[in-house]
């Protein structure tokens, strides 16, 4: 008998889709990789874990948070946090994913409204699927849809908290949300902004603090800030008020059971923080490699919204992957991005740029692209 028939159907379903997903190696220059400003192999993080190694730090943390898991270096990070991003406390998950889900599934209750972009990330959708709020879906950043959605439920009865859930730079399309007008929206109708600043923070802000800077602080605002991305590490950061932290650890149960993050990971998270602020060159550099990608990109059809990260949208499954896969071949990481990650009809290569290249490699991936367009 084959227990796993319906299985097979479905993969056979997605190959003939061109969907199905295969783990792959690195190969060539990196335009793939989230490690925006080059920290995931730099030596002041690898030094970070071998000083904390040689103080005796553990690799492991032995258990979750809530029982023998919870490490001194965990604590140092989380206040250390706060205060470089300008929040009353800050919890440390094992991964942005973890965060996201356990944070909507969490801080919601019944009676209240969550209303979140169209295009947050599968995590944001992962706590929603949880949540004991009602939620419903907005048009992608627009503000009125927002406005619109929270007054039609008011009218309908609905008496408790509103929620926005927004990402702050959209890790597909590289744009951003009108943060100013998200946050005057709130505050006029007494909601809570959660904002995912995932591929913002390190890149954007005073010491790359993030696109909602101006904003932290406030009792009404919650940001997410992962760990594996600018910052080169590992885990997430929640960052908000006491009480979202409190809350969370007695009720987030993507924390509570959980291993806890390793003590090293925390101790390379801080160090990360510190090169955020001793060496911004690193954001002028990576800024300026969005400059030079502009110049030979944009003509070939590629979107800009002023980030580091540039959709080219192939609209076809099939199109996209072979394109990409002959840009692997010639020596650039770019990878296709498919339904369901992105909606049906906008397959595309999502090039991400990074400082693990440099203008050379920007112009040599422009010249093989525009050969295989």
């Amino acid at each position: 008998m084959n227990f796993f028939k319906a299985h097979q159907d479905d993969l056979a379903q997605l190959t003939r889709q061109s969907r199905l997903r295969q783990l792959q190696g690195r190969r060539g220059a990196d335009f793939a990789s989230n490690d925006y400003l080059g920290l995931a192999n730099a030596p002041r993080l690898r030094q970070a874990v071998i000083e904390a190694m040689e103080r005796g730090v553990p690799v492991g943390a032995g258990g979750s948070r809530l029982l023998r898991g919870n490490h001194p270096e965990h604590e140092r990070l989380e206040a250390e946090a706060a205060q470089f991003f300008g929040s009353e406390s800050a919890l440390y998950f094992s991964s942005g994913y973890a965060a996201n889900s356990a944070l909507l599934a969490s801080l919601p209750q019944r009676g209240d409204l969550v209303i979140y972009d169209a295009l947050v990330h599968a995590s944001a959708h992962e706590g929603i699927r949880l949540c004991r709020a009602e939620c419903r879906r907005a048009r992608h950043n627009d503000m009125n849809d927002f406005a619109a959605i929270l007054k039609d439920w008011r009218q309908a009865g609905g008496t408790g908290q509103p929620w926005f859930a927004v990402e702050s730079l959209y890790s597909m399309d590289g744009d951003q949300a009108p943060l100013a007008e998200l946050v005057a929206l709130a505050e006029a109708n007494d909601a809570v902004v959660l904002v995912d600043e995932a591929h913002a923070t390190g890149v954007f802000g005073p010491d790359g603090r993030g696109l909602t800077a101006a904003y932290e602080g406030r009792q009404n605002i919650v940001t997410l800030r992962t760990c594996g991305k600018a910052l080169g590490c590992e885990g997430a950061l929640l960052c908000g008020s006491q009480v979202m932290r409190d809350f969370l650890i007695n009720h987030g149960r993507g924390f509570i059971y959980s291993t806890a993050p390793s003590p090293l990971m925390a101790a390379a998270v801080r160090a990360a923080l510190q090169v955020l602020v001793h060496e911004p060159e690193r954001r002028t550099r990576l800024h300026a490699l969005v400059t030079v990608a502009k110049h030979h990109l944009r003509p070939l059809g590629v979107l800009f919204h002023s980030s580091q990260i540039l959709p080219l949208i192939l609209g076809e499954d099939a199109r996209t992957m072979t394109i990409a896969k002959h840009l692997q071949h010639s020596g650039f990481d770019v990878r296709g991005i498919r339904p369901p990650t992105v909606p049906v009809g906008t397959s595309r290569l999502r090039i991400s740029l990074t400082l693990n290249v440099d203008e050379a490699d920007i112009a040599a991936l422009a010249r093989s692209l525009a050969s295989v367009l």
